[in-house]
């Protein structure tokens, strides 16, 4: 029976250091279609540094998650630390879809405490070479509730603008890599909500986006596609 996050957390902190990959692999739903978000975000809240870095280079899925978005908390506590930027900038660029997923939960972690440094980590990650990396700024700072802030909101556009920009310099053969295609997912739905969140500055942006280019016209009819969308494009 799946628990609240306080009751999660409650059971976390009783447990010792040996006994919590036994518990958090026990109750994260895994193998399935989902996994256990609320013992991931429990843990995010609880988890020792020693412990989150550990479990952060665990081969078991899980695991890996569980101490990626303890990470955000961690940088909470000590705003833009190289180490820890680092191994979460690593993880973005981790094989493994949930632990990239960990890596957005971790850097929307801050962005609920502090939007500057998510602002900083979201511009170093667009920036990056690596597709992956790329769709990890995007989609951290893709969501709604940060976007109130309207820096973070202008950081958004701006992200997804240099995503396109990445995506676009790709060779037509390089975009049927898997990390170009999952950077075009990303895209396919952040534009959305950055426009969203500011549909003066957004809206003019994301209609000029070149529809030509087979891989943007399918960003733009995902994005279209999205309710969000519907009453301010038309």
């Amino acid at each position: 029976m799946s628990l609240s996050r306080a009751e999660y957390r409650q059971a976390l902190a009783a447990l010792s250091d040996a006994e919590l990959d036994g518990y958090l692999s026990a109750n994260s739903n895994l193998p399935g279609p989902r996994g256990n978000l609320t013992l991931l975000d429990a843990a995010g809240d609880v988890l020792t540094e020693s412990v989150a870095l550990r479990l952060a280079d665990d081969p078991d899925e899980f695991l890996a998650c569980a101490g990626v978005v303890t990470i955000g908390r961690l940088l909470l506590e000590r705003p833009g630390e190289p180490g820890l930027v680092e191994l979460l900038t690593s993880r973005a660029a981790d094989p493994r879809w949930r632990v990239r997923e960990a890596v957005a939960i971790a850097a929307q972690r801050v962005g609920d405490g502090d939007q500057a440094q998510l602002r900083e980590l979201v511009a170093g990650w667009a920036a990056s070479a690596d597709p992956l990396v790329v769709r990890a700024g995007i989609a951290a700072v893709c969501e709604p509730r940060l976007l109130v802030d309207p820096l973070t909101a202008a950081v958004a556009l701006a992200a997804c603008e240099q995503a396109t920009a990445t995506l676009r310099s790709f060779s037509g053969a390089d975009r049927r890599r898997d990390d170009v295609r999952t950077l075009r997912q990303g895209l396919g739905y952040c534009w959305s909500v950055a426009v969203a969140a500011q549909p003066g500055a957004g809206g003019p942006r994301f209609l000029a986006l070149d529809a030509a280019d087979p891989d943007l016209a399918w960003v733009i009819k995902s994005n279209r596609g999205k309710r969000r969308l519907a009453g301010l494009l038309g």
